[in-house]
């Protein structure tokens, strides 16, 4: 069916934009970690997801699913966050550590009230990521914690030997420490981890940091503050003024793709109306980033303190049937728009941006891998940050874009996003995204610092926005060759169907 769509939408008068790319005037390195991911003991994220245990007849390595590992091996996941989110600040580490059957259950207070029994732990997640080859950020307790049981965390997993806590990981089995570089101090203290004023928890994470002594890393802890609440721009401007820089490397941000907290709509049988709501709400990052940036540069003109986006992605209202607390949601090209969009913000933001962690990995909102017993889907989300993954640690291009808009109930969006970059070894990669729900866009692109003149390129798209992988068939929307472009001298026509993403590769 796309290919008839998409021959289509070759066919027919589309809308234009214009890129404009200086291919030698790369300047910032675009931080692999932008395309991190997040794991929380949330509905069937971490139980039923990832972990299965090792007696399950499910595939799995140590009772982590195999075919996740190998999809996040392919997925390119450089950093992975756990163990929250809301939950990391009711989490006691020690209760993970150990025989699992001599570990006490938990309650998950805030993720519907369920028991998990702590069978999944601080050596399991850090296996995971030696696995994957992905970085470990632990997100430390400051809500309901102590001091000391940070700082005995950080012992526990850096340490090389010699000391009480790295002899207590000898005892449980892992001789040479993690070496964990990431730790998160707190999340959400402006609300599940305290409802704390800013000024408040600016105190406290100068005293935790205090204590968190480095054991391992040669250039030392990254050290990461609770950030700001979406547009909440006061939260920063305090924690910017008040923590001393050499305590501090990076502020996060949290804010989703949500039209309305109240009403968030469905995953699946959305109208335009949503769907262009929901874009709204995405490409507001846009603004975030810039004004919470401008902010850091008051405090911190020299830029050594990073932004971190370690929540984002589209939320929506959970089935009737569904239990509290689970936030299991389909994903369809409307999830692909969210994420291709937001990945071009981050990219262009790479001066400050430093990590950015989607939410969430597996069966949670805007999930890169879903699961049912045996079965696994990749999901759209999925597939366009594997085709984003060639920006991992290249050079950002600049870019100049005029697009035009997207227009609903007189209401307008741009149309066209884009960021580019160059690896190492002198390939270009240019990410496209249109956003209209109807109207193809040709692109009129043009390279500038570069003789390359072979262009290659991959798209995701699909019949409808509401499209999407499901169990019975999982190849509904997945990456094709794309072909869409055509050259007259030194310019490029790239002509993007509706609502699709597009990677060329230009050599």
């Amino acid at each position: 069916m796309f290919a008839a769509l998409f021959v289509f939408a070759l066919g027919v008068q589309a809308q234009k934009a214009t890129v404009i790319i200086n291919a030698d005037q790369g300047e910032h390195t675009i931080n692999k970690n932008i395309y991190g991911h997040f794991a929380e003991h949330l509905g069937r994220c971490i139980y039923d997801g990832i972990y299965v245990g090792d007696s399950s007849a499910i595939p799995n390595t140590e009772g982590v699913r195999t075919d996740i590992i190998d999809a996040l091996i392919e997925l390119k996941v450089p950093v992975l966050r756990w163990p929250g989110g809301c939950f990391a600040d009711t989490y006691h580490w020690m209760d993970g550590i150990g025989d699992r059957a001599d570990r006490p259950s938990i309650v998950n207070q805030w993720w519907g009230g369920t028991t998990e029994d702590n069978s999944f732990g601080t050596h399991d997640f850090l296996n995971l990521c030696e696995r994957i080859n992905a970085e470990p950020y632990l997100a430390g307790n400051v809500g309901s914690g102590q001091v000391k049981e940070l700082a005995d965390w950080v012992q526990y997993v850096n340490h090389t030997g010699g000391s009480p806590m790295s002899d207590l990981r000898i005892e449980h089995g892992r001789t040479e420490p993690w070496n964990v570089k990431y730790w998160g101090v707190g999340n959400e203290m402006w609300g599940c981890g305290g409802n704390m004023a800013p000024e408040f928890y600016a105190n406290l994470f100068r005293q935790y940091s205090t204590f968190m002594t480095d054991w391992s890393n040669s250039d030392g802890l990254y050290r990461i503050a609770s950030g700001a609440n979406g547009a909440d721009y006061n939260w920063t401007e305090v924690l910017m003024r008040d923590i001393p820089k050499p305590l501090i490397q990076g502020v996060a941000l949290h804010s989703y793709s949500v039209i309305d907290w109240g009403k968030k709509g469905p995953a699946k049988d959305f109208s335009e109306e949503l769907y262009f709501a929901t874009m709204k709400s995405a490409l507001f990052m846009e603004e975030l980033v810039t004004k919470h940036i401008a902010i850091m540069d008051k405090y911190d003109p020299e830029q050594k303190v990073d932004l971190i986006v370690d929540e984002w992605g589209g939320w929506y209202d959970a089935p009737e049937s569904q239990t509290m607390g689970v936030l299991y949601q389909q994903n369809t090209m409307r999830d692909a728009m969210i994420a291709g969009a937001t990945l071009n913000i981050f990219n262009n933001h790479a001066d400050r941006i430093k990590m950015a962690n989607l939410a969430q990995i597996v069966n949670v909102l805007q999930a890169v891998i879903l699961t049912n017993e045996e079965k696994l889907v990749l999901t759209p989300t999925y597939h366009v940050m594997r085709m984003y993954n060639v920006h991992q640690d290249a050079t950002l291009l600049p870019m100049e874009l005029t697009t035009a808009d997207y227009e609903y109930k007189g209401e307008k969006l741009p149309a066209v996003s884009g960021s580019a970059s160059v690896d190492s070894e002198g390939v270009m990669h240019i990410s496209l995204v249109n956003i209209d729900s109807k109207e193809s866009q040709a692109v009129s692109l043009k390279l500038l610092g570069t003789n390359s003149k072979k262009m290659s390129g991959e798209i995701l798209a699909s019949d409808k926005l509401q499209d999407y992988n499901s169990f019975e068939n999982g190849t509904v929307i997945s990456p094709k060759s794309f072909k869409g472009f055509k050259k007259k001298g030194d310019e490029w026509t790239v002509t993007l169907p509706p609502f699709s993403v597009v990677v060329l590769e230009v050599k």
